[in-house]
């Protein structure tokens, strides 16, 4: 797989759990809510973003190979943009 089909994989999966879950935006506000009240701290959504990449990145430092966890990213990056507006 090439990186334009990787991008292309990681904007279906995108797409995807937009029809499962709703819109990216809503999701990451709720999650940064629950993070917000369990490390007693404000969290926001874009950092909700960034943290989800990060743990992929840690994954990746497991296995660098591991294909969904570059997808992943991908995908949070999309999502970081649109909750970054």
């Amino acid at each position: 797989m090439n990186g334009e089909m990787m991008l292309k994989q990681a904007a279906a999966v995108v797409g995807n759990r937009r029809e499962t879950y709703g819109e990216p935006s809503a999701s990451m506000a709720a999650i940064a809510k629950r993070w917000s009240i369990t490390l007693g701290q404000p969290i926001t959504p874009s950092q909700v973003a960034l943290c989800l990449i990060d743990l992929k990145l840690a994954r990746l430092a497991h296995d660098p190979q591991h294909l969904d966890s570059m997808v992943d990213i991908a995908g949070y990056a999309a999502v970081l943009k649109e909750v970054s507006r």
